[in-house]
């Protein structure tokens, strides 16, 4: 069995962005070289999500819209975490988001339903952050 591992490293501009990473993603599959197997892709932080769902522009704000209603940015002070920093919003985006996705590797393609997309989704932007993806098959 062979194994592949490698960082994506982003940093946004905005607070909260939803980037669809699935290019680069396939990128690593063919570095890779591996036909058959799993790819797990999970972000390194915890107050950032990596998810798969569609990539249509109204679906991202209405990801926006109901995790701001779940747990709005402010008042800062509604938040015990909030001390030092002023993020626990974003770490309770990233529970409900999640934190990896695991896709199947099938003839050397992600092995997708339609208009699957894999998104990296920044809760508290503004620090450069991480994403790994491992692939391990044959």
């Amino acid at each position: 069995m062979k194994s592949y591992r490698k960082e994506l490293w982003f940093e946004t501009e905005k607070r909260r962005e939803y980037i669809n990473i699935t290019p680069l993603v396939k990128k690593c599959l063919e570095e890779s070289e591996i036909w058959e197997g799993l790819l797990l892709c999970n972000a390194m932080h915890i107050t950032a999500s990596v998810f798969i769902n569609d990539d249509e522009s109204g679906l991202h704000q209405d990801f926006e819209a109901w995790l701001e209603g779940l747990a709005p940015e402010k008042p800062y002070d509604r938040y015990r975490h909030n001390g030092y920093e002023d993020n626990a919003d974003a770490h309770l985006k990233r529970s409900i988001m999640g934190r990896e996705v695991v896709v199947a590797i099938t003839q050397g393609k992600l092995d997708f339903g339609p208009w699957e997309q894999i998104f990296y989704g920044e809760f508290d932007g503004g620090r450069r952050k991480r994403v790994l993806v491992k692939i391990i098959g044959e």
